[in-house]
């Protein structure tokens, strides 16, 4: 018992979990050959109730094994019963060998019961150290995934991908410095979190931006002039980060999520990014905020393209959540449809005065409605100025019912407020399925 007192995993969920409310479960647990590779219990994480285990590194090099995966089950098994959050803390260095198909076996059943709670209570997974083979398969199961960036992380081992690389290839969503980095971030994402996908969102004392909405500003800025002030934690923050931004934050004091558009084109890493987020946000019922600035659709990687935005397309369409777009540049073709389509996704469509939203982009558009008028000579810079100004002009599409309302940027957060105050209490029946399949 003194070991597992004196363990490093032990030490990390006390860290974690706050003072004095962290109890083991199975603390007495012994393996074939001695004590068990992980420590594992229940307690609360910013006063939210959660169940945890940490592999301990100390014991066997944190080998899996059979007695590992069955108290590791043990925390899937009670989070399905109470309908609590897990979080998972990987270090180890492989599975024991010795214990052959046996231990296979019983990591197959944790990946059935990391995948049986998915999408009904949250799951987090911290990268602490080392997680090799299946279990950065299992870690990778969790909604979010965060990881101190001297670990190991991937699949296929021996690997010289570096956690700095997972991060910008969209596998990391949060990179820290340290552990206690790290145990900060979960504390800052699992407060935002409802406990199930039945529960109700929790609710926070807030305080206003430090400032409004403004032209031309970076999205995050956007982004932060619509949130309660710090309350903003970005997700997947080295994954097409020049396109898109995604994060969780509140908004008076309630829980939104953020999807927020560069004005580039939509390509597909940012089509993945923004996905994964509608899919996690919809799962617990947390209102998306779709922030449109999107210059149509890239021209390249034409088929990996078409299949990404399908699945957004999907995404989008299928996410019973509040849903609410607010269009702040451009809004072309395609990228309409997907990210502020009234009749794809968006519950309600809200366009600052000075956005541009069109079927094709205005120099194509200028080509086609004004043939006639370009070889009568006038000028082409001229009409594109016409065009935007009424054709492609908020005002018109408003109009014709595919713009709700539209505000200045000084506006924004009073507008996105309204709108989330009349979607508190939307419901949505669906018809009968299992899933979509795209």
């Amino acid at each position: 018992m003194s070991e597992v007192k004196n363990s490093v995993a032990l030490k990390r969920l006390e860290t974690l979990f706050d003072d004095g409310s962290f109890t083991q479960i199975d603390a007495f647990a012994k393996s074939v050959n001695g004590e068990v590779e992980v420590v594992a219990g229940f307690g609360t994480v910013n006063e939210c109730p959660v169940y945890a285990y940490s592999q301990d590194i100390a014991v066997n090099d944190g080998a899996v094994s059979v007695a590992q995966c069955d108290k590791i089950k043990k925390i899937y098994d009670l989070a399905s019963k109470t309908g609590c959050p897990v979080i998972s803390v990987f270090d180890s260095n492989g599975v024991k060998i010795d214990e052959g198909f046996e231990v296979l076996s019983a990591y197959g059943e944790l990946v059935k019961a990391s995948t049986s709670i998915s999408g009904v209570c949250p799951q987090i997974s911290v990268i602490a150290g080392s997680c090799l083979g299946t279990s950065a398969l299992i870690a990778n199961m969790a909604d979010v995934v965060i990881a101190v960036k001297d670990a190991d992380f991937y699949v296929s081992a021996p690997s010289d991908v570096t956690v700095q690389q997972s991060y910008e290839a969209g596998t990391v969503d949060v990179i820290c410095d340290d552990f206690e980095n790290a145990v900060q971030s979960v504390r800052d994402i699992i407060s935002l979190l409802p406990s199930n996908n039945l529960a109700s969102l929790p609710v926070f004392d807030f305080s206003a931006p430090q400032g409004l909405a403004q032209e031309g500003a970076d999205v995050l800025s956007t982004i932060a002039s619509i949130a309660d002030d710090a309350s903003v934690v970005e997700l997947k923050g080295g994954y097409a980060s020049s396109n898109c931004k995604t994060a969780l934050a509140t908004v008076m004091g309630s829980t939104v999520g953020f999807i927020g558009f560069e004005g580039n084109a939509l390509c597909p890493a940012c089509s993945y990014k923004a996905e994964s987020l509608i899919k996690f946000c919809d799962a617990y019922s947390i209102p998306v905020i779709t922030i449109a600035n999107a210059d149509g659709i890239i021209k390249e990687k034409e088929n990996q393209t078409l299949v990404a935005l399908t699945k957004l397309t999907s995404a989008y369409a299928t996410a019973t959540c509040p849903k609410i777009s607010l269009i702040t540049g451009k809004a072309i073709g395609c990228a309409y449809i997907t990210l502020a389509g009234k009749g794809a996704n968006a519950d309600f469509t809200i366009a600052w005065d000075s956005s541009v939203i069109s079927p094709l982009d205005a120099d194509s558009a200028v080509a086609f409605l004004f043939n006639d008028r370009l070889a009568n000579g006038e000028d082409r810079a001229q009409l594109k100025n016409e065009y935007m100004n009424t054709i492609a002009s908020p005002f018109t599409a408003a109009a014709c019912g595919a713009v709700d309302d539209i505000c200045t940027p000084a506006d924004t957060r009073a507008r996105i407020i309204t709108a989330l105050d009349m979607l508190a209490g939307k419901r949505e029946n669906t018809l009968p399925r299992k899933h979509s399949v795209k």
